[in-house]
């Protein structure tokens, strides 16, 4: 990296003041329980997204001109919930500054602080996590911060909207909403699996995504690949309806697992950031005091003639 900011992006656009979004790295992996490395992937994000390329095709914006204050790492490195502690702190203090706070991991236990103090924050907050995995055990290897208990607490606070999931353990049945959960293997034949998802949405939205989510031929780089993921374009697609529809108020990205000689998975995660934060700002959408009859079947705004707008 060329600069300590992020992207590289100029001073300008990094300082705190001014910035809209505020980056908070969390490089912890005390709980994970196969590859280990998740705690060099906020490093490895970091150096992926200084050799972007800044301007989104898609969108035709330069979003980092909104300004992205890049915070110091939160590194607790003691007891799962001292780190979550700490990010839950750090998150409060910046949505309490009115910032669109994001964070990377990290393992998936980071998401407990980050989505507790946004379900503090806003109410009737839905999260939507994408995922290979359940995450909504109670208890794992003794605590309750564990990474296999990502999503527990919050499906006790929040509407929890699951998408991607392809494994878990009988015991999180107790726990799972089956109506709001979007498995892999029923996506793959349900042509409106999108339009469904972001229905059981209230208006403002968290969104979580642990990269296993993604085939593993696209993103290898994680502690716990499995076969049968999403790939990029369907994915983007489902997000940009989300920003589009719902008032996205922070979202997380995690468990990205660098591998030396394997810089896709990075490039990846650093594309993936960058397209979520052009879609936050750059969509053209009116303010979300509007009614739902301003979405077509499809859950896509319609566009209104100047006549209709007077």
């Amino acid at each position: 990296m060329t600069s300590n900011n992020y992207a590289g992006i100029p001073d300008k656009y990094a300082q705190f003041s001014d910035s809209k979004v505020v980056l908070i790295p969390v490089p912890y992996d005390g709980t994970s329980t196969w590859q280990k490395g998740a705690d060099k992937g906020p490093q490895a994000f970091l150096e992926a997204s200084a050799n972007m390329e800044l301007f989104d095709i898609e969108t035709r914006s330069e979003v980092y001109k909104k300004g992205v204050y890049l915070s110091e790492p939160i590194t607790e490195n003691g007891s799962p919930e001292a780190m979550v502690e700490a990010v839950h702190k750090a998150v409060l203090k910046y949505i309490k500054l009115d910032k669109f706070v994001t964070l990377f991991g990290g393992e998936h236990s980071v998401s407990i602080g980050s989505i507790r103090a946004f379900t503090e924050e806003f109410e009737n907050l839905t999260v939507v996590q994408l995922d290979a995995h359940a995450d909504l055990r109670k208890e794992y290897e003794g605590s309750k911060c564990n990474h296999a208990c990502a999503m527990h607490e919050a499906s006790k606070t929040a509407n929890l909207v699951q998408v991607g999931i392809r494994s878990m353990d009988i015991s999180e049945l107790d726990y799972m909403d089956e109506y709001q959960v979007h498995f892999a293997h029923d996506m793959v034949s349900d042509e409106e699996w999108m339009e469904n998802a972001v229905s059981q949405m209230t208006k403002n939205v968290f969104i979580t995504i642990d990269l296993d989510v993604f085939d593993p031929s696209i993103m290898p780089s994680t502690g716990t690949p499995e076969p049968g993921g999403l790939l990029w374009y369907e994915t983007l697609a489902f997000l940009k309806m989300i920003f589009e529809n719902k008032n996205v108020v922070g979202f997380d990205i995690v468990e990205l697992c660098p591998q030396e000689n394997e810089k896709s998975s990075d490039f990846l995660a650093a594309k993936l950031y960058y397209k979520m934060l052009s879609y936050k700002f750059s969509l053209t959408q009116r303010e979300f005091e509007v009614d739902h009859d301003d979405f077509d079947e499809d859950g896509r705004r319609i566009q209104l003639d100047d006549d209709d707008d007077e």
